[in-house]
């Protein structure tokens, strides 16, 4: 069974449509990627999912009716969304920003403790920046930080939003190893990114969202060869 499907789903700012008709589903332990063009509503699409967007259609998590929950429910689940401008808490440390990720788990004291151990370990960096403020970290050193947090909450289904924006090649190499390890830990992944071809790397099935429809399907390994793709999104190469 499916860990997340999304039927039919439509989202609509006023009366312009922004998803028509989107359905996709993500299996337990994969890593799922929806690329596309600036303005294709990739962005909308997991907005809508986390439930900040009033959207229609059907969307079953865990073979639970994702509409009956809010955001913090769904939070409570296992399911978490690291937005593109990773909202961080800036004038709060490394440290506190990620024991606040872990906010829904906050009676179980000793788990947070572990998991924040187990964080440090998996980011090197912001254990040497824990008492640093978030503020004045560097783009990279932020994206760990939204990354941790995220994971402190102990996710079932990460939503990812662009997680390369705005980072030297050689962090955006880090941060999809960083993406990729995270079947280790059996954490799901929703991918949306511009970089198709890292996105395609690293994922294991793949869509192709353009006009805020599906125009395209399949396993990374097959997407990231077909011509039209390449030739749209892949750099020619």
């Amino acid at each position: 069974m499916a860990l997340l499907s999304l039927s039919d789903l439509n989202v609509s700012y006023d009366k312009v449509e922004a998803v028509r008709g989107v359905s996709l589903s993500i299996q337990p332990g994969q890593i799922v990627t929806v690329i596309g063009p600036n303005g294709a509503g990739k962005t909308t699409l997991l907005a809508a999912a986390m439930g900040l967007l009033p959207s229609t259609g059907s969307m079953i998590f865990d073979g639970l009716d994702l509409r009956r929950l809010d955001v913090e429910a769904r939070v409570e689940r296992g399911f978490c969304l690291v937005p593109e401008k990773r909202e961080l808490f800036g004038e709060m440390s490394v440290a506190d920003n990620l024991i606040l990720g872990a906010y829904s788990r906050r009676a179980d004291r000793a788990g947070v403790r572990r998991d924040l151990d187990e964080v440090f370990d998996r980011f090197p960096r912001l254990l040497e920046r824990r008492g640093q403020l978030a503020n004045t970290l560097s783009g990279g050193e932020r994206q760990m930080l939204a990354l941790g947090r995220a994971l402190m909450a102990k996710p079932r289904l990460l939503l990812l939003d662009e997680p390369s924006l705005g980072l030297a090649p050689l962090i955006v190499r880090d941060i999809f190893r960083i993406i990729a390890s995270l079947r280790e830990l059996g954490v799901s992944v929703l991918l949306v990114e511009q970089n198709a071809r890292a996105a395609l790397e690293t994922a294991d099935y793949g869509y192709v969202l353009e006009t805020g429809e599906i125009v395209r399907s399949g396993p990374a390994e097959t997407l990231i060869h077909d011509p039209r793709l390449i030739a749209t999104y892949l750099g020619g190469h």
